[in-house]
């Protein structure tokens, strides 16, 4: 059973700093999700590409989602292009899919686990796509065994400038 929401819309550029490109989501469908305390999705345009995002507030109580370059890029979207969007309820345990090499480094160190599983679902996501968003293997063990030593260095706490500039430092 296909427990998706699906509309059309126009892929608008926003008129602030914190992101570039989106579809405005209706009214009806965001408030279907919103009652059911969903803001994280799983989102297909055109039937083609799929990802994990959430409902981003726009003011006025009106709801979006967001598209990056990348995507847009996939599929040819410019301002003004339609696409048809597919929306359900995103039931994962993180929002985003833990990397392989982080869980492994995360079943092995008790402390940095807790420290990880502490943090705030948002600041999880953002250390998920940091060590997932990289092709290379070696890259991703690397990010996640910099990114729990982080944690651990920093009682929990992200400095995201230095967790940068370790990741920087060791090629990662």
């Amino acid at each position: 059973m296909d427990d998706s929401l699906q509309f059309t819309a126009f892929l608008e550029s926003s008129n602030n700093n914190l992101w570039g490109f989106h579809f405005p989501v209706p009214d009806l469908i965001a408030q279907t999700f919103l009652a059911d305390d969903a803001k994280r999705v799983v989102c297909t345009l055109n039937e083609k590409v799929t990802f994990q995002c959430g409902l981003i507030p726009k003011g006025n109580g009106a709801y979006c989602i967001m598209v990056n370059k990348k995507i847009r890029e996939q599929l040819g979207l410019k301002p003004g292009s339609t696409a048809r969007v597919s929306l359900r309820k995103d039931d994962s345990e993180y929002g985003l899919p833990m990397p392989e090499e982080l869980a492994e480094v995360l079943a092995q160190d008790e402390a940095g686990n807790r420290l990880f599983h502490a943090l705030t679902p948002g600041k999880i996501r953002t250390l998920l796509y940091i060590v997932g968003h990289v092709k290379n293997t070696d890259a991703r063990i690397g990010r996640a065994f910099a990114i729990v030593e982080h944690l651990k260095t920093h009682a929990g706490k992200i400095n995201y400038k230095v967790l940068n500039e370790d990741l920087k430092k060791g090629s990662i």
